[in-house]
């Protein structure tokens, strides 16, 4: 018995579709006689494909056909990782610039750094118009253990140069940041829940208590969800004394507890947990169970609402089945998932709906998508049936994103402008840390002349006139040095920066260090106003 549990665990619910039902060939005899008869020629793969989305249309909107591409793709990012050299690059003046390089990856053990640029991987000249990303990523990435020469235009000095790289796994993070944002307050981001997050988390959680933090802020917004079990063992190392963390059952699947059971690492500690409108399946599973035992306040805005349970079946051409097998409960009873009754495209549309409705922008009153009753463990009402709903709702920051000069932070232009910068400017290299970057760095100036350079003249005059109102100055010259920042010190560079700007951060770190923390928690609501 413990054996086959074990194996369950390492399967991460991936099963051949071949040992659970008997094969029948109606369907494909059916596409091979179309294939041998019909008057033109067709796509037998895309009939196929066509078929079977036909046969799932009427169930729940999360059981999927994944083609076989697809699936090599997202298990990759959910099993933590992929087989290649270990370098981030982009694309400019059809060159292809490294701008970030895996610790300890293949390709910084061989010397490569960010700045650097590829001439050649391989016998295949990898510059001018017409090189693709899909293209240099199939050339770098390949079988573990093989080896493979890259010429580089190194950043440090004029010419060339090869190094031979030897391909490895190399790990896709889910804990994309972890800061002290103040002097007591630790901050993890949490990008998707892979075979990988949890010691991903436990190791960010150690080095922040070494840093002093005694209070805690988990960003789960954006978090789509992913493997159920990583957001129950991390829910473990905030709860205590056996609490339920979540139960699973279905028409054929038993009732399945999840309890925590080891000694967690912050039992104890004020606790944060940030949600939005994309937060899903086990984002919710740990914002439930957080919410429901009381142990710490959700803030952001109502959650995306999926609480059902998928099981991947593997097809023998490599695609797969995801098929939904069970509803979650999370500690109270509330099941999350918002209905699916009225068809796909309906559920699909709810976060336009939303939107429009005024309960992204804080325009109308949150109201529960299922008046149902639930109770925390102190008493305080809850609601299932459409997501989890914060106790401080903090809402969409319409003005900041329909801000030209903010969209313009993100742009190809900016982005080539910060490369540049970083390139001609190797004193940047001086800088020791983080804060000694956001202290003393001030060269925005230098790099918004050389963006503005960059665009036609009629967009220089109307970036030249949005600069000059206050707030939108402020925000885009912060972007631009969190940027830069990305360069020098990785995400956590990135989001010590950008933090500074972000609201709901800012309202959980008004909350976590003020009164309204204890308040909230017994019973007070919230509501935070965009300023």
């Amino acid at each position: 018995m413990v054996l086959g549990f074990k194996l369950r665990d390492s399967l991460r619910n991936k099963r051949d579709i071949s040992t659970i039902v008997k094969r029948n060939d109606r369907l494909e005899e059916l596409i091979e006689l179309i294939k041998e008869r019909y008057v033109d020629t067709v796509n037998t793969d895309l009939l196929y494909q066509d078929a079977v989305t036909g046969i799932l249309d009427p169930l729940d909107p999360h059981t999927v056909y994944i083609s076989a591409e697809d699936a090599r793709i997202a298990n990759s990012e959910l099993d933590g990782g992929f087989s290649g050299i270990g370098v981030e690059f982009s694309i400019m003046h059809d060159t292809v610039n490294v701008t970030s390089v895996t610790e300890n990856g293949p390709a910084a053990k061989a010397g490569m750094v960010s700045g650097d640029q590829l001439i050649k991987v391989g016998d295949s000249v990898v510059a001018g118009t017409r090189i693709t990303s899909e293209r240099i990523m199939a050339l770098l990435r390949g079988r573990q253990g093989s080896n493979v020469s890259i010429t580089i235009r190194p950043i440090a000095y004029e010419g060339s140069r090869t190094v031979q790289v030897t391909r490895d796994m190399i790990p896709l993070y889910s804990v994309d940041a972890n800061i002290m944002l103040d002097s007591r307050t630790g901050y993890i981001k949490v990008d998707r829940f892979s075979a990988t997050t949890y010691e991903e988390f436990t190791k960010a959680l150690a080095e922040l208590k070494k840093e002093g933090a005694t209070q805690l802020i988990v960003d789960l917004r954006d978090n789509r969800g992913g493997y159920l079990d990583a957001a129950t063992s991390i829910s473990d190392e905030l709860l205590d004394n056996d609490k339920l963390i979540v139960s699973t059952r279905g028409r054929h699947t038993p009732r399945i507890d999840h309890s925590a059971k080891e000694k967690g690492a912050f039992e104890s500690g004020k606790l944060i947990v940030l949600v939005n409108e994309s937060s899903a399946s086990a984002s919710e599973v740990l914002a439930g169970a957080v919410q429901d035992w009381d142990r710490g306040l959700i803030i952001g805005r109502r959650t995306y609402g999926k609480g059902l349970v998928q099981e991947q079946y593997e097809m023998p051409d490599g695609a797969a089945l995801r098929l939904t097998i069970a509803r979650y409960y999370t500690p109270s009873g509330r099941s999350i998932q918002r209905s699916f009754s009225e068809g796909r495209d309906v559920y699909n549309e709810d976060l336009e709906n939303r939107l429009l409705d005024g309960e992204l922008t804080g325009k109308e009153q949150v109201r529960p998508a299922d008046t149902t009753p639930y109770h925390t463990a102190k008493g305080r009402l809850v609601y299932g049936g459409g997501g989890i709903t914060p106790d401080v709702y903090v809402p969409y920051d319409t003005a900041r994103w329909s801000d030209p000069l903010f969209k313009r932070a993100f742009s190809d232009e900016m982005r080539q402008a910060i490369h540049d910068h970083y390139v001609r400017n190797r004193d940047l290299l001086s800088y020791s840390s983080i804060q000694d970057f956001t202290r003393a760095f001030n060269g925005e100036d230098k790099i918004i002349s050389n963006y503005i350079g960059l665009l036609p003249p009629d967009e220089q005059r109307q970036v030249a006139k949005h600069i000059t109102v206050q707030g939108s100055n402020k925000l885009f010259r912060t972007q631009i040095k969190a940027q830069l920042a990305r360069y020098l010190f990785r995400d956590n560079g990135y989001y010590s920066i950008r933090l500074r700007e972000d609201a709901m951060v800012n309202k959980a770190l008004s909350i976590i260090n003020g009164t309204q923390y204890d308040a909230i928690l017994n019973g007070q609501r919230i509501i935070a106003q965009n300023k």
